[in-house]
């Protein structure tokens, strides 16, 4: 039992400590607005990461193309998530292309990819940061511990500063996706 009650208590923290900091909460709202942005002017969202942050990436895109809270239209988003991509990629040219060669092909103007890293330091999410920079997508990216490599390349990082374990970061991850979700829907419904 107080393994049970220890993981509650290290998870609530780590949750207290992000929503006490305004930045954090200034942060989530800026890139909602870049989101809404990039819709409006027919853009869509790529959500990408590896493992976990991958499930979170697939949460984040079936959220906006089905529906959050609000029966709405469909919400452009895709993650990058094909098995067939991800493993011919990775056979033909390596695991630190599978996201950046998915944003060569299917990036266009007007679109945010939303990479997502809890140590901010993989390869492949950095790549396609890097390429999504440069054929002029914006980049929100969600971050845990320092930011890693990633932090830099952002134009909205939200980092979520803890140095334990991946899993408390991702638990953030996954109230901030939702969070993002509900603003765009909103952001969308009253326009």
């Amino acid at each position: 039992m107080e393994l049970i009650k220890s993981s509650f208590r290290e998870s609530l923290k780590v949750l207290d400590d992000f929503r006490n900091n305004r930045t954090n909460l200034r942060k989530i709202w800026d890139a909602s607005e870049i989101i809404l942005q990039s819709l409006r002017a027919g853009g869509k969202i790529i959500s990408f990461g590896n493992g976990g942050s991958m499930c979170d990436a697939m949460h984040f895109a079936e959220e906006l193309t089905g529906r959050y809270r609000e029966n709405r239209l469909p919400i452009a988003a895709i993650a990058v998530s094909d098995s067939s991509h991800i493993t011919c990629i990775s056979n033909d040219y390596g695991f630190t292309e599978i996201f950046s060669r998915f944003i060569e092909a299917h990036g266009k103007p007007h679109d945010v990819v939303l990479a997502i890293s809890t140590s901010g330091d993989s390869v492949n999410v950095i790549k396609a940061c890097k390429v999504a920079h440069k054929i002029g997508l914006k980049v929100i990216a969600l971050t845990g511990k320092t930011g890693g490599k990633l932090a830099g390349l952002a134009d909205i990082e939200i980092r979520v500063s803890h140095d334990g374990y991946s899993d408390r970061i991702q638990e953030v991850h996954i109230v901030i996706i939702h969070i993002l979700v509900e603003l765009i829907e909103k952001g969308l419904i009253q326009k």
